[in-house]
């Protein structure tokens, strides 16, 4: 994963596909994370967007998480 997300600052939220792309994830890794309440989403409409707060907080959890 990226130690600096490279997020528009006027973004509040960005999708499941923006996601995966930031964090060099995959798309079906964001949404494993989702479904086991690692990473919180919502939904707009068809839209499942994610808060680029909560994405940050998801990465440092995954970067403490992995660090020896």
């Amino acid at each position: 994963m990226n130690a600096a997300l490279q997020v528009d600052p006027s973004q509040i939220s960005i999708g499941v596909d923006e996601a995966a792309r930031i964090t060099d994830c995959t798309r079906t890794g964001i949404y494993k994370a989702i479904a086991a309440g690692e990473l919180k989403a919502f939904k707009i409409g068809r839209r499942r967007l994610i808060l680029v707060s909560e994405l940050k907080a998801f990465v440092e959890r995954a970067a403490k998480a992995g660090a020896r």
